[in-house]
């Protein structure tokens, strides 16, 4: 099936991907539909990995040798590809960082705060963006207010001139949520924050990898301070990933970690520090993870961020269209597919989250169940867990009617019709 948006060549970009050639156990074929997870990784990072531990791995700033160069030049480049990835205005202000989670925590634990100041965060967030500002405020004295949520999965903004005062010293708040899939208005936000003078975090684990991101392009007072993200989810590996943030603000903050690499000099009685990126990087830091962030990006830059945008709203729209098809299936969140990424979060009324996964893992069909790490969201619509089907530039019409397929069996066994 052809649908108006979707990928020129899909079947072509799905071979770069040599996991979607796997048959399951009783030949299923594999249909990832787990991609908000983790995304599956192309051959292009694969090699580019493999070529750097097979022929330059070293360390980098350190050694004197022609390898060591290499290895330099090579991590070094790898945050000259992320920087333009997200159009960058410097590459300087790209950092790395283990995950979304440390460039989160990195911020959370630098930004000065004390008694009589507030951070606002949203009840949907991932746990990554709400318990490292608990144990900030609960350090500081600071005060945590949250936005709420409209029935239909938005954030409720009505109480944005009582959440975002001039207390307000940090707004942090996902792009897209991971369980509901919601598209948030950042430019609107970040602009009511920037009138009272508070930094705005972005987390945007799940806009990276389908959203197209150009931060020279933003007016300054709706562009964020900081934004995170993970390599794990842009087609890249584990164990990497990204904080920006503006110079002035980086500058300002302390570092995180303290180590090799980023001071400028020690004595016994005091150390001086880099300048950044490198005042936050301490130690040897993962250096053929950023080889392959490099390649991924780069893999996604060839086929257009713009491309990639929109295969992800064809297949979300087909995707619901296909779930409300299903007798009993609950959407959690926006169901229309303008206003939403291609995550989506379901019940099946009868079934627990679990048992729906296992059923359609029988028939080869990978989804994700539980919490999400998003409970606050959960809670907020009567939920303890969900199933959630994330869909990525690599899923095919022809997949998700193996989902919904799926599904139809599992009413079945369970003998709900």
């Amino acid at each position: 099936m052809t649908l108006p948006g979707l990928l020129p060549e899909l079947e072509v970009v799905r071979k770069d991907f040599p996991i979607l050639e796997r048959a399951l156990a009783g030949d299923h074929p594999l249909v990832y539909l787990d991609s908000a997870n983790t995304s599956q990784k192309p051959q292009v990072v694969i090699d580019a990995m493999v070529d750097h531990l097979e022929r330059h791995n070293a360390n980098i700033a350190r050694a004197m040798h022609q390898i060591g160069a290499e290895a330099t030049e090579a991590f070094e480049g790898a945050r000259d590809r992320v920087a333009a990835f997200i159009k960058a205005p410097e590459r300087d202000e790209v950092v790395f960082t283990k995950n979304a989670s440390e460039a989160l925590n990195l911020a959370a634990q630098t930004i000065p705060l004390g008694p009589g100041d507030r951070v606002v965060i949203t009840e949907m967030e991932h746990h990554s963006n709400i318990v490292p500002w608990q144990l900030a405020t609960e350090r500081s004295g600071a005060e945590l207010r949250w936005f709420g949520l409209t029935d239909d999965g938005r954030l409720d903004l009505s109480d944005i001139d009582e959440l975002i005062t001039e207390q307000t010293k940090v707004v942090s708040l996902t792009w897209v949520s991971n369980m509901l899939g919601t598209i948030n208005p950042i430019a609107e936000i970040t602009r009511r924050a920037h009138a009272v003078g508070a930094l705005v975090m972005v987390d945007a684990s799940q806009a990276a990898p389908q959203v197209p991101i150009d931060l020279a392009a933003m007016a300054p007072e709706e562009r964020p301070d900081l934004l995170a993200f993970t390599g794990h989810k842009v087609v890249g590996p584990t164990g990497i990933g990204v904080l920006w943030g503006s110079r002035a603000v980086l500058e300002e903050l302390p570092p995180f970690l303290g180590g090799g690499e980023m001071i400028e000099t020690v004595t016994m009685e005091r150390s001086t520090y880099a300048g950044i990126p490198h005042k936050f990087e301490a130690g040897t830091p993962p250096i053929a993870e950023a080889v392959g962030l490099g390649a991924a990006v780069d893999y996604l830059s060839d086929l257009g961020m713009d491309a990639v945008h929109a295969h992800e709203q064809a297949v979300t729209a087909y995707a619901l269209e296909g779930l409300a098809s299903v007798s009993g299936v609950r959407i959690l969140g926006p169901t229309d597919a303008a206003s939403r990424g291609g995550a989506i979060s379901f019940e099946v009324d009868g079934v627990h989250p679990h048992d729906v996964a296992q059923l359609l893992d029988s028939r080869g069909v990978a989804v994700r169940a539980g919490h999400h790490c998003a409970k606050p969201a959960h809670a907020r619509f009567g939920v303890q867990a969900s199933t959630r089907m994330s869909s990525y530039l690599y899923t095919t019409p022809g997949e998700i009617d193996a989902l919904v397929e799926a599904l139809e069996y599992t009413r079945s066994f369970f003998r709900l019709d």
